[in-house]
């Protein structure tokens, strides 16, 4: 579970009637309880056993993340080494750097991180093939976030 579904969980407990939940997905455990005082106890313990269709929703976008990691534990990450400006061009009337399907080699430039005014080249620390390319063009990316997803090459 990533810190924006954390942060999104609260935020939907902190603005419902929803007094305690409790998520276990594998070995992760989480309990968030709402503090706000209920206006009518009564309806609040009429709706106790019923499952809120809002936390299903959560519950099923987390699982789906959780699919969509798994599938991305096949591959390498090539990940942002610092905080700036993501560009996957060296300059915007040239070609991009790298592309899905392109296969590349250790040392091989796959995009330009801006930072401070200074183009920072990123390069793959690996051989492989580009599967997906996570993150849009002049988009901010933070310190450690992934960038590309590569299958390795043998």
């Amino acid at each position: 579970m990533n810190l924006k579904d954390i942060q999104s969980l609260i935020e939907f407990i902190s603005g419902s009637d929803i007094h305690e939940i409790k998520i276990q997905i594998g070995n992760t455990k989480i309990q968030v309880k709402n503090q706000k005082k209920f206006l009518n106890p009564i309806s609040s313990l009429n709706e106790k056993n019923k499952i809120h269709p809002s936390i299903s929703d959560f519950s099923d976008r987390f699982y789906n993340n959780k699919k969509n990691q798994k599938e991305s534990d096949e591959y390498l990450t090539i990940k942002s080494p610092m905080i700036g400006t993501f560009y996957r061009k060296p300059h915007p009337d040239q070609e991009t750097f790298v592309k899905i399907g392109d296969k590349i080699k250790k040392g091989t430039k796959v995009c330009v991180i801006e930072a401070m005014k200074l183009f920072n080249e990123i390069e793959s620390e690996v051989d492989g093939e580009i599967v997906k390319i996570l993150v849009e063009n002049a988009s901010p990316v933070d310190y450690d976030q992934p960038l590309f997803l590569l299958n390795p090459l043998l």
